[in-house]
């Protein structure tokens, strides 16, 4: 049978919508939202009705009637934690995604503009891989202090795509293979994936490599001396260590592209800073490779980052003897959220309650 799924994927300054027929893309548009846009609404939850009139400008654009739909898939944002795959969008997730129960997130709206404009259609809505996934083994949860429990936060769609997509490549079933999976992005997020399982990830945003806008790990007792030392507000803090940290902080800039010219140009410190991000993704392969005894069928690196071949080409030389080094470069989430509801749809997976 032939479906047609609408896909929807807001972001901080934008929303990405698409059209599938099964696998096949058939369109798709970023609607930008200027901040000066965005300034009119106090909250997140107040742009609701700018980012659904978007999304239904697209489909009258391509003439697409919701008649036509067999389902509406949202991105997953900060819900409760809950274990990986497709999932039917119901009031709760809506309701947990409006209070922000992890916290709050443009990927929140996803799941309740999924839901309206499903409403409307009289069809299903769904969720794929949000990013509140959970599938830590216990010993992962400890952080060294029970007041503090390491979260499963990470970039759960993309890494459970490429995770998919490098088992048909390399001619292996994805439920039965360990993977290294190395999301390189403006936050980075690697994990072992075990059978299908995120059983591990670094914190995205406050643990791992360095990224392009991130600090990741920083060492404790000068960051808490840096905490108190009166020269940051809180929010100036948290704005350091996401946002303003990581290439940013070193070279002024988060565009690869840009320090690659730098470095051509004969630019050392910018070499040695992208080196030294390259090594620290590097060692987090290395250490996420020991939470499965090193039994690791592939390395698999995606993300935006993945594009640069000498920051691959440097990971490369420090991990390659873990396990083959497979570069699926980019993003697939639009992918990933029309591939997980057609599952369903085909009855290869049952769709879960949250």
């Amino acid at each position: 049978m032939s479906y047609k799924i609408l896909v929807i994927n807001p972001g901080s300054t934008s929303t990405k919508v698409a059209l599938f027929e099964n696998e096949i893309f058939l369109c798709e548009h970023k609607i930008n939202h200027s901040s000066e846009q965005l300034r009119q609404y106090p909250n997140l939850w107040d742009q609701f009705d700018l980012r659904k009139k978007g999304i239904m400008a697209f489909l009258d654009k391509n003439n697409i009637k919701l008649g036509q739909l067999s389902a509406v898939v949202g991105r997953g944002g900060l819900l409760k934690a809950i274990p990986g795959g497709t999932y039917l969008v119901n009031e709760a997730m809506v309701e947990d995604a409006r209070r922000g129960v992890q916290g709050e997130h443009a990927s929140n709206l996803g799941c309740a503009l999924a839901y309206n404009i499903a409403k409307e259609a009289n069809i299903s809505a769904y969720t794929v891989d949000p990013v509140s996934v959970d599938e830590f083994a216990p010993l992962a949860r400890y952080s060294g202090h029970p007041s503090i429990q390491r979260r499963a936060l990470a970039h759960t769609l993309n890494i459970h795509a490429v995770g998919r997509m490098a088992a048909e490549k390399l001619g292996v079933a994805y439920l039965q293979t360990n993977f290294i999976i190395a999301h390189l992005g403006g936050g980075i997020s690697i994990c072992p994936l075990n059978q299908g399982r995120i059983i591990d990830v670094n914190d995205a945003s406050s643990s791992g490599p360095f990224s392009p806008e991130r600090t990741g790990e920083l060492p404790l007792q000068p960051f808490i001396k840096l905490c108190f030392s009166k020269n940051y507000t809180e929010q100036q803090m948290r704005k350091l260590v996401m946002g303003g940290g990581g290439l940013m902080a070193y070279l002024n800039t988060n565009s690869a592209e840009e320090i690659e010219k730098r470095i051509q140009q004969g630019d050392h410190y910018a070499r040695e800073v992208y080196n030294a991000m390259a090594y620290q993704i590097a060692k987090e392969i290395g250490a996420m490779a020991t939470v499965v005894n090193g039994d690791v069928r592939a390395i698999v690196i995606s993300g935006g980052l993945a594009k640069s071949k000498i920051l691959i080409d440097w990971i490369k030389q420090r991990v390659q003897f873990i396990a083959e080094v497979v570069v699926l470069p980019g993003e697939f989430e639009m992918e990933a959220l029309a591939n997980g509801v057609l599952r369903v749809l085909q009855g290869k997976e049952i769709a879960k309650t949250y």
